[in-house]
């Protein structure tokens, strides 16, 4: 589905898209005649699909909905289950972006950076097996990447009888990822993929390219004040354990999926400075107290910020179980060093294995982020990947090879793992709004001619385009 844009085609599309003051979607709107039908009927006419609730939004329809998909999309007959998803319709007329968190949904109208930069639709997906979207009885060995690149497949099929113009992929981290393997094993369905900060584990067991990042982000001050404070958390693990007990009593959190709070004590301060640099920026770190002075109180306090006490309580993990469990079969999951912590730490990064119920099996196939990462070196085409410098994840990233067409890997300065392309160098930032422009089939005369004068084409909306950076589970993409 790769369309090169033709002079002729950005004239009629700068025509419909420019105003007196710019580009403008209603503009874009206007141009375009009023359908026979009404959006949500025809969105409804779809097999399978059903509405859960239309929420209003000034210049949109928004719409919470379920679709019905098969368990097994290689033995459809075997059952079904609902999937939710959500659809913010701007106009048939107007480019499609489907969104995915590799998570829950979102089910409040949100618009992702494509988005906006192209003025479109967007479809955002609830990744299978995540509550209320997983079958029951939940059998889960299909919870694989190509079950869920297939979900994506066949809403896609659905939804471009209604959406006929050009469609772009994308997601942050776990999202990221989702939308690249969604390409490596559906290339024809989209017109192009924009991943953000999507980590790339090739081989599970080879991580030094974290130890390597840890040795030198950001300043030497910074690393030292973070490494102490969680050293310091592990010297006091008597008296701070006592706090997390009282916690745990408080908030009814109980540690059966880990094993006991002990485990989970740790599992939360050995996340704390990833942690740190996934979330925080270089400037944050003159709030991180001293160790060497902090009382029990103030050590607690950060530790909790950061890493929070409550993500390896059962009650944390219920909800990540899903990934969790792919993190153990197939996406792989990072484990460093930390020298700074030499006989202090008792169980060290824990596996994956330890942070699933041991009624779900697990058996890691190593070969599945081989596959994708040869797929994407030799067959990349109109793919973007973007990347924060200092965040964690951004170690193990995507690269291109020879195969590679009309893509890229961009990397913005000091960013973490909120990286977009609004972030990037000015340079970077042009070209990469222009080609999602030219993907998207939508790019004026004038950003073909000259990069540097592609910018979005949606107003900026500070409810929609804020970015709900859901506190993932940490050393979790």
């Amino acid at each position: 589905m790769r369309k090169t844009l033709g002079w002729l085609l950005s004239l009629v599309v700068l025509i419909g898209t420019m105003g007196a003051a710019g580009f403008t979607a209603q503009a874009a709107t206007a141009a375009q005649p009023a359908a026979a039908t009404d959006i949500k009927d025809q969105i409804l006419g779809i097999p399978g699909m059903s509405l859960i609730e239309e929420k209003p939004y000034p210049g949109y329809r928004f719409f919470v909905l379920n679709y019905e998909q098969p368990v097994d999309h290689r033995q459809p007959w075997k059952g079904t289950f609902k999937q939710r998803l959500t659809l913010l319709h701007k106009d048939v007329s107007r480019p499609t972006v489907f969104f995915t968190s590799g998570y829950n949904v979102n089910t409040s109208p949100r618009r992702s950076e494509p988005t906006t930069i192209v003025d479109g639709n967007q479809v955002s997906l609830e990744y299978r097996f995540f509550t209320p979207s997983r079958p029951d009885p939940a059998n889960w060995a299909n919870l694989d990447i190509w079950q869920a690149a297939s979900d994506q497949h066949r809403i896609f099929g659905a939804l471009k009888k209604i959406y006929s113009k050009n469609w772009l992929a994308t997601g942050g981290s776990k999202g990221g990822m989702t939308a690249t393997y969604y390409e490596r094993f559906y290339p024809r369905d989209m017109d192009g993929v924009v991943a953000y900060v999507a980590p790339n584990d090739v081989v599970n067991k080879e991580d030094s390219a974290y130890d390597r990042f840890f040795a030198k982000v950001g300043t030497k001050e910074c690393r030292d004040k973070l490494n102490a404070v969680q050293r310091e958390a592990l010297v006091r693990r008597e008296p701070l354990e006592a706090k997390y007990a009282v916690a745990a009593a408080e908030n009814g959190w109980t540690f059966t999926t880990v094993g006991d709070l002990d485990k989970a004590y740790e599992a939360v301060v050995l996340d704390y400075v990833w942690a740190f640099w996934q979330y925080s920026l270089l400037a944050d770190c003159a709030a991180i107290p001293t160790a060497a002075t902090a009382t029990d109180q103030e050590i607690w306090d950060t530790v909790d910020a950061i890493s929070g006490f409550s993500a390896y309580a059962d009650q944390g993990l219920e909800t990540y179980t899903p990934y969790y469990y792919q993190a153990g079969t197939q996406l792989g999951s990072p484990d460093i060093k930390q020298p700074h912590l030499a006989g202090l730490s008792r169980y060290g990064y824990q596996p994956p294995r330890n942070f699933v119920p041991r009624d779900i099996p697990m058996t890691f196939q190593p070969g599945a982020m081989k596959d994708v990462d040869t797929w994407v070196r030799n067959n990349a085409n109109q793919m973007l990947f973007v990347y924060g410098q200092n965040d964690p994840w951004g170690a193990e990233p995507f690269h291109l090879g020879y195969g590679a067409r009309d893509s890229y890997v961009m990397t913005a300065p000091g960013a973490n793992h909120g990286a977009n392309v609004a972030k990037l160098l000015d340079g970077e930032k042009a070209l990469a709004t222009a080609k999602i422009l030219q993907w998207a089939g939508v790019a004026p005369a004038a950003a073909l001619a000259d990069a540097g004068r592609a910018a979005p084409l949606a107003a900026p909306d500070a409810q929609l385009d804020q970015r709900d950076l859901e506190r993932e589970p940490q050393l979790r993409p």
